[in-house]
């Protein structure tokens, strides 16, 4: 995944560049780079390195222009270096282009280039692009043919940005797979990889559909589909606040993300929580085409995810099976898609992601759907690629999520999942009115308990001050409990670098008790009252062989008095949503333990917010 972003207009193209990509550096923080029209040729200034040193490297300079492309890299092909950092150009340099996404075909293009006398100075498959759109405007003189020459030629999955010396009055933008917008603005427009970069420009945003092409000049767009016939597609007005997209006075994104979970909860159980005596009494999903019949003939569910997103269909599982009765399978997306899967007809497929752009995510999906299964999809935002392609979609609200490392997307996956498995479970009249209803409770309860905890935030500082340079860290649970272990794990590994595992509680003696010593450090996460006993069982045993313990519980210690060096203690809640709130003091635990190891934990090495390539 990168970020890439573009300009024309009358103002100067380097600054709004710049100002664009600090949006976006989540995308990808390795190298950056732009490419401006100065007037008389395209000035390109790129660096290895986060954006900040591309920044300083321009400083003393002035790159005059209104016209430009910039990009901030994740490298896949080529390592990190100034030389394989985007833009990349022709070799007289006038044509420039960004990219992202990955050209699965490139070697085989580059070898045919090489055979024409294209000498190559990077390791990258995006520059094989600039060379084969040069290679066609050599032929035609039209740039915009040269473009749609070029991408009926490439494999894989692209978001383009292309300028040329000899038409500097516009951008060419075209999309496949990788997710690209386009800003429209009062005499200039903007391409970008997501909204935020154009949000202090602009409202209206074009999201372009798969294999469509845009012609950007300073007073309007053009749209084509790929065979060169204009398009008329309606602007989407954004709604959402640019200030919701900054820090608002934290000191990383992913702490201002977590403590903005209760007001994410809120936002996306209130649109679909239906009140009696302002009491609530449904669950209603006007968006869905899903009704009770459709639910009753339900014979299974298939979830799909990727990373975080799969830990919350793994929560999911245990939910719709035990509320609404129904079997449930859920898959990692990229093994799903390679394993000829079993769909049958009577089949639910629910695909989950942040971003609506994994790639693996996508491709299973498409997958469903030829096979004519229902697909539903839960994403945090509106355009993506998911939202348009699924049968149905649920938006989770959490707002746009800057951090590298979720943590309000997962909770409001979550939030979605237990809605559509308490709707399911009632339509299938699996639990009675008097149930639904108490359980509806409870849900509504989740954000102001949520902030409970936060409140609560400096029990978590103190126990990482004690144990951030642990060698290991155990995650142990059951049922519930162990899903959230999953995504606890994760989060601490993602951005403190230290090695995190997460085991089924009763998995202890069957290995991964041999690794427990004194440099261990195990968390135990209880919420399920009925279990506490066998947790509780689980933690001498590993407390016996040396290492540290601490507990995240609904309860109140007592189960764990003899067991657990530390006690974190939650709002009680019904056992079943206990995920809600139990990874919480995790998320918060990962995160201290980045920043006392001196970690950025908004943009963990290696990695990138959304996987839009394979």
């Amino acid at each position: 995944m990168c970020g890439i972003v573009g300009y024309v207009g009358e103002k100067k193209a380097t600054p709004i560049l710049i100002n664009a990509l600090k949006k976006l550096e989540y995308r990808g923080y390795d190298s950056a780079g732009i490419a401006v029209f100065d007037g008389e040729d395209i000035v390109v200034r790129k660096v290895k390195g986060a954006l900040k040193v591309l920044e300083e490297r321009i400083s003393k300079e002035v790159i005059e222009g209104s016209l430009g492309i910039g990009h901030t890299r994740w490298a896949t092909h080529g390592e990190p270096s100034d030389v394989n950092a985007h833009p990349h150009t022709n070799i007289s340099g006038t044509i420039a282009i960004v990219h992202n996404g990955i050209i699965e075909n490139y070697l085989k293009l580059k070898a045919w280039l090489q055979d024409k006398g294209i000498v190559f100075k990077s390791q990258t498959d995006t520059e094989v692009v600039a060379h084969l759109i040069n290679y066609y405007y050599e032929e035609t003189g039209d740039i915009f043919g040269a473009v749609l020459n070029a991408i009926h030629r490439l494999e894989g999955s692209y978001a383009l940005g292309v300028i040329s010396k000899d038409f500097p009055d516009r951008i060419i933008a075209a999309r496949k797979e990788s997710p690209l917008i386009v800003g429209l603005g009062n005499g200039e427009n903007f391409i970008a990889s997501d909204v935020p970069a154009v949000l202090e420009h602009t409202r209206e945003v074009y999201f372009l559909d798969q294999k469509q092409i845009a012609v950007l000049y300073s007073d309007h767009v053009d749209l084509f589909d790929e065979d060169g016939n204009r398009v008329i597609k309606e602007p989407f007005h954004v709604d959402w606040d640019v200030s919701s997209a900054e820090k608002g006075g934290y000191s990383h994104f992913m702490l201002k993300e977590i403590y903005e979970q209760p007001k994410a909860f809120t936002d996306t159980l209130r649109p679909h929580l239906k009140l009696t005596d302002g009491k609530p009494c449904d669950i209603d999903f006007e968006e869905l085409t899903m009704k009770a019949e459709d639910w009753k003939k339900t014979s299974r569910i298939v979830i799909t995810a990727c990373g975080t997103a799969y830990h919350a269909g793994v929560v999911a599982k245990y939910a719709f099976e035990h509320f609404a009765r129904i079997p449930v399978v859920v898959d990692i997306a990229s093994e799903f898609r390679y394993r000829n899967p079993i769909l049958n007809k009577d089949d639910v497929f629910i695909v989950i992601s942040q971003s609506g752009e994994t790639a693996d995510t996508l491709a299973a999906l498409r997958l469903a759907k030829s096979k004519g299964i229902r697909v539903i999809a839960i994403t945090n935002c509106v355009g993506s690629s998911v939202s348009r392609e699924a049968d149905d979609v649920i938006y989770t609200s959490a707002g746009p999520e800057i951090a590298v490392a979720s943590t309000k997307a997962y909770t409001t996956q979550l939030m979605c999942l237990y809605m559509l498995a308490l709707k399911s479970a009632h339509e299938r009249a699996n639990i009675s009115d008097c149930e639904y209803k108490k359980l509806l409770a409870e849900l509504s309860e989740i954000p102001s308990k949520a902030q409970e905890i936060l409140d609560n935030q400096s029990v978590v500082q103190k126990i990482v001050s004690r144990n951030f340079n642990k060698e290991k860290v155990f995650f142990i649970g059951r049922q519930y409990d162990s899903a959230t272990c999953l995504e606890s794990a994760l989060k601490l590994k993602e951005v403190s670098y230290m090695h995190s595992e997460a085991f089924p509680a009763g998995e202890l003696k069957h290995g991964p008790i041999a690794l427990v010593d004194d440099t261990t450090l195990v968390v135990g996460i209880a919420t399920e009252p009925e279990l506490y006993d066998k947790v509780a069982s689980n933690m001498e045993e590993v407390l016996t062989r040396g290492c540290t313990t601490l507990v995240i519980t609904s309860d109140d210690g007592k189960a764990f008095e003899k067991c657990a060096k530390d006690v974190i203690s939650i709002p009680k809640i019904d056992g079943d949503f206990g995920p809600l709130l139990s990874v919480i003091p995790a998320q918060l635990f990962a995160y201290y333990c980045a920043v006392q190891r001196g970690i950025n934990p908004d943009k963990p090495r290696n990695l990138a917010k959304s996987v839009t390539v394979e």
